[in-house]
């Protein structure tokens, strides 16, 4: 049974969604491959306490690596490159090259470009921290402004 919640951010509101009191979604409002809103199940903060409480610290600069409990759902290929994703540290980027190399298949940057567009827990899965081979910022389902706020935050060069 899927619940929902909504949390304000610098970014704006992220609505947080869990699956039998696991998170399964953070998305920010007009982020692209936001699900529909009626995907989301009823809203109810319950199940949300330690996402929220691990999120606030994150934006204010207390917390670098997430521990809350993770539910995602993918393909194989989306499952391993999420898992790549979270081995990138705090204030950190790889190229979409520098992953599918970590992944044993080099040639597959392309590929884990839309992987890593499809991410369904956006921040906490940081999908933020990819950027083009040469170091550029390329997409970002929640935005290229979002994007380097986020990177400008965690290499404490910029403030939310």
């Amino acid at each position: 049974m899927k619940q929902h919640t909504v949390t304000d951010s610098p970014y704006g509101p992220l609505t947080l969604v869990a699956e039998d009191g696991v998170l399964c979604g953070l998305y920010m409002a007009g982020q692209r491959h936001r699900p529909p809103e009626e995907s989301f199940g009823d809203r109810d903060d319950t199940p949300f306490a330690a996402a929220k409480e691990q999120l606030s610290a994150y934006f204010a600069g207390e917390l670098r690596t997430f521990t809350i409990p993770l539910r995602l759902r993918g393909t194989p290929f989306q499952l391993k490159v999420w898992e790549q994703l979270r081995a990138i540290p705090y204030g950190e980027t790889r190229s979409y090259g520098q992953l599918a190399h970590a992944l044993g298949n080099p040639g597959a940057s392309r590929a884990v470009g839309l992987a890593n567009g499809r991410n369904p827990i956006g921040v906490i899965v940081p999908c933020h921290r990819v950027v083009g081979a040469t170091g550029s910022l390329t997409g970002y389902g929640g935005g290229l402004p979002r994007k380097r706020r986020l990177l400008d935050f965690e290499r404490g060069t910029g403030l939310f």
